[in-house]
């Protein structure tokens, strides 16, 4: 009898492989094998899909049945292969025709009645058929926005089995796409609504246009949640491609919207301080999930009360600020998730926090001890440290009104144009991007800029890492001023923003 063979995806982490289904009968007494390095959630598909097919008026084969999935040295987790080992063994079975079957990716869990059940990472998984050269896809009626972003793939969506049979035999049509819904755009506060406090405000421009990170130091009450909440209302909408590349990482998550699944605004993530360090930088059993690092990819990520969190959460953020992503290692493989993001930190002076410095009643020790828990080397990848001051009266009553977001937005957005324009050449988005030896060499300094740069690598008041951020800070700074590059003045304030004493 002939070997039935259908297609369906692998998603590890955000990357997608194509895996043949084969199912081959006869040869013994009726009994169901599957191999191919399945979990332990796919042994028990070949259970979920015998009554599946039951449920939809076909016959189980009454023969020994032989299952595969290649390649075979990869794992195979979840559930999504349901569906394309119920049509491998039908087509095996000559009860459906295989004349659609090439070229088609079969996505969808099934339940006992012969319903399809949505499944995570349906967009990544058909970004990787489309590669792969597949034309179709078959996914569940749920996922049937979210599978229409992927773009030169007809995709089709299945209520169940029995319409996927009928579709085969030519006797229905599956249900095609509609016109996606608009994603709608999350209210953002405004910077209107921040009193006082200039150099922040002009800190968290500098950080916008350029895509820096911030520390924020101050008392409690003088606006450093507010701040960093309005961080992401001065971000340009994202571009197709990295609505694709955060539209991808929560479909792997399990948070998009059946109605509107593209992510066109930056995220925004805010954890508690008492986080774990795998929900922050992903993980679990078996196969890695997400972390909130990842799902704050092309936006911000903001950990208030910074000093609250565990050593380990903080010091684990330092491989993907470097590298903007991560890579984790399990039992069943390792995988890959997109992390680049905006740290914004934002904490106390100390631990009893008094509105005035004056008043602090803690000890040298507690101070510096909690002041250590952001280390040196972490310290020495966040590109600006701010001190904030108390809220005055002075501040609070005054006749100059403070600078709107849209205000404030629109320099953001100017500052980012003339950067994108200079580094597109690179693939380059953002002066933060931008690795150092490339600023050094193909973007260099007259030395009559970098001289107190350079003084201050003498003094070894600044490492090599924090020289070249500084070297991109000057350049987002030059952005804002609207000249060509950075001069001596530039370079200065990138350095006064570095100042460690901030901290």
């Amino acid at each position: 009898m002939p070997i039935g063979h259908t297609w369906s995806v692998a998603v590890l982490g955000i990357d997608g492989r194509v895996i043949e289904v084969e199912a081959d009968l006869g040869g013994g007494l009726p009994t169901t094998k599957l191999v191919g390095l399945p979990d332990a959630g796919l042994r028990e598909a070949k259970d979920r899909v015998r009554s599946a097919v039951k449920n939809s008026s076909q016959q189980w084969p009454a023969e020994k049945l032989t299952l595969g999935l290649s390649p075979a040295n990869l794992p195979k987790l979840g559930s999504g292969y349901d569906l394309a080992i119920a049509v491998a063994v039908l087509a095996a079975a000559g009860k459906v025709p295989a004349t659609r079957l090439p070229g088609t990716v079969l996505l969808g869990e099934l339940s006992l009645d012969g319903r399809v059940r949505e499944i995570r990472g349906v967009l990544p998984g058909l970004i990787a058929a489309r590669k792969a050269g597949m034309k179709r896809a078959v996914v569940p009626v749920q996922s049937l926005s979210e599978a229409a972003l992927v773009e030169d793939l007809d995709v089709l969506g299945a209520a169940c089995l029995a319409d996927v049979i009928a579709w085969l035999n030519g006797e229905n049509a599956l249900v095609a796409p509609e016109n996606p819904a608009e994603s709608p755009q999350p209210k953002l506060a405004d910077l209107v609504d921040v009193v006082g406090q200039p150099e922040a405000r002009w800190a968290l421009e500098v950080a916008a246009a350029g895509g820096h990170h911030v520390l924020f130091v101050g008392p409690p009450g003088v606006g450093k949640t507010m701040l960093a909440k309005r961080l992401p209302g001065l971000l340009p909408v994202l571009s197709i491609e990295e609505a694709l590349e955060v539209t991808a990482v929560h479909s792997v998550h399990g948070s998009l919207s059946q109605t509107a699944p593209l992510v066109t605004t930056p995220p925004f993530i805010a954890p508690h301080h008492s986080v774990s360090v795998a929900a922050l930088i992903g993980g679990g059993s078996g196969l890695a999930g997400p972390g909130l690092i990842s799902r704050a990819h092309r936006g911000v990520l903001l950990l208030d009360e910074a000093c609250e969190f565990s050593s380990a959460a903080l010091e684990s953020l330092r491989t993907a600020l470097e590298e903007g992503e991560v890579r984790i290692a399990r039992s069943k493989g390792s995988v890959r998730y997109p992390a680049r993001f905006q740290l914004i930190l934002a904490t106390n002076p100390c631990p009893c926090a008094p509105p005035r410095e004056t008043d602090c009643t803690c000890t040298p020790t507690a101070q510096r001890r909690y002041r250590n828990r952001l280390s040196g080397p972490l310290l020495d990848r966040i590109d600006m440290q701010v001190r904030m001051r108390p809220i005055t009266a002075m501040t609070t009553h005054t006749d100059e009104k403070p600078e709107t977001t849209a205000v404030v937005r629109q320099r953001v957005l100017a500052a980012r144009e003339r950067a994108a324009a200079r580094w597109s050449a690179h693939g380059w988005r953002t002066n933060a991007e931008v690795p150092g030896p490339a600023l050094r060499r193909q973007f260099p300094l007259p030395a009559k800029a970098t001289a107190l740069l350079d003084r201050s690598l003498d003094l070894g008041q600044l490492t090599a890492r924090g020289a070249d951020r500084c070297l991109r800070l000057s350049w987002t700074l030059a952005d804002l001023s609207n000249v060509p590059e950075p001069g001596a003045d530039h370079v200065a304030a990138a350095l006064e923003f570095r100042d460690r004493r901030a901290a």
